[in-house]
């Protein structure tokens, strides 16, 4: 296994010491600068991670939080992290019984209270890897009896709540934007997660989640655009893109993990051929676009007058599609992204999750445990 964590900055002359300092550097910057932190304690045991934009705790971030505090060892943040999220964000009852509301306020109150999928499978694997790392406890901090419960209510929920539904299509093993949603979200689909479910999840979903794996993948290759390698923030089940929330374009933030993703599964699993093209692809059509310049896109390329709001965000992960990417043009990518530093301000969250992934990964510490 140790030759799949690779110094991946070493093309371009970054010493493994320089990427281990840059790494622990980012980690205090997220979860202990006074000023640029986003990790915020509420109780004496549980505290949430800010979307800062929005000043509201997501699953989305909660889960990321959690899987960066599994890949650095720190045990002690990872289960405050998870006592909010179980204490605030669980539902005990109704519909949504063993999902978690996506969206409250920094004293738990709900503002949502459906669940969003991508922070659900998040939440599986940190809590799969925390086993691995930590080994199990009691009650909540039972990692593994956790994640397999949670996977049970994302695959079973219909046939285990009332009025429930679940969070993918056991059909076409394709995950759901949200439970009520018959369309998908490309960044929502991690194969490598899925693959690693298929030994971990309760034993008769097993061989859904090894499927799940093999169709997420072709499902990527599907919603990119052949040329420029863009997906959808947003697609239908046939890869066709749908434009929601009054946006004009589709190649926006969820999008920018797509190539993250397609990274990570490269990387744990091996390459898979069409979607390493749609990395070669993403790189060779931003290739010579200075960040500053990035834009919402259709996805044959063509830029709306709508800036890229995370331009950090899509600096990072183009920069992690080297590790799949056939373009003469990776090393320019990985550059690019080492002298880049964190965000700063009020946008900072979503940025610097992904950045601190892609860095991760591409710094060979991304790890399976």
């Amino acid at each position: 296994m140790e030759q799949l964590y690779k110094n991946h900055f070493s093309k371009i002359g970054i010493s493994d010491e320089a990427v281990a300092e840059r790494i622990d550097s980012c980690f205090r910057t997220i979860f202990f600068d006074p000023e640029e932190n986003f990790f915020h304690e509420t109780d004496p045991d549980s505290a949430c991670m800010v979307d800062t934009g929005n000043v509201d705790a997501r699953t989305e971030g909660m889960s990321y939080g959690m899987m960066m505090c599994v890949q650095m060892d720190r045990k002690d943040l990872f289960d405050k992290l998870w006592q909010f999220s179980k204490r605030y964000m669980y539902h005990e009852s109704g519909k949504y019984e063993g999902y978690f509301a996506w969206s409250v306020d920094l004293n738990g109150k709900h503002n949502a209270e459906g669940p969003a999928p991508d922070g659900e499978e998040y939440f599986a694997t940190a809590l799969f890897f925390a086993a691995a790392r930590w080994g199990n406890g009691e009650g909540i901090f039972d990692y593994d009896a956790q994640a397999r419960e949670i996977l049970r209510h994302c695959l079973h929920q219909d046939e285990l709540v009332p009025g429930g539904r679940a969070m993918w299509d056991r059909d076409n093993h394709l995950i759901r934007f949200v439970p009520e949603a018959d369309y998908s979200d490309p960044s929502y689909h991690l194969p490598h997660f899925y693959q690693l479910f298929a030994k971990r999840a309760d034993e008769e979903d097993r061989a859904f989640w090894k499927q799940a794996a093999e169709d997420s993948r072709s499902y990527i290759a599907l919603s990119a655009h052949p040329e420029t390698g863009m997906c959808a923030e947003y697609a239908e089940y046939d890869g066709t893109p749908r434009l929601m929330f009054r946006k004009n374009f589709a190649f926006y933030s969820d999008a920018y993990r797509v190539a993250m993703n397609i990274a990570l599964d490269t990387l744990w699993f091996g390459r898979y051929e069409k979607t390493a093209a749609v990395a070669t692809n993403l790189q060779d059509f931003f290739y010579g676009i200075p960040s500053e310049k990035y834009m919402a896109y259709q996805l044959d390329g063509t830029a709306a007058k709508e800036p890229a709001m995370h331009p950090v965000a899509i600096n990072a992960t183009l920069a992690a599609a080297s590790i799949a990417s056939d373009s003469a043009h990776a090393n320019e990518f990985l550059r690019s992204f080492w002298n880049t530093p964190l965000r700063k301000g009020k946008r900072r969250y979503y940025d610097n999750c992904l950045y601190f992934f892609c860095l991760l990964m591409l710094g060979g510490r991304y790890r399976i445990y």
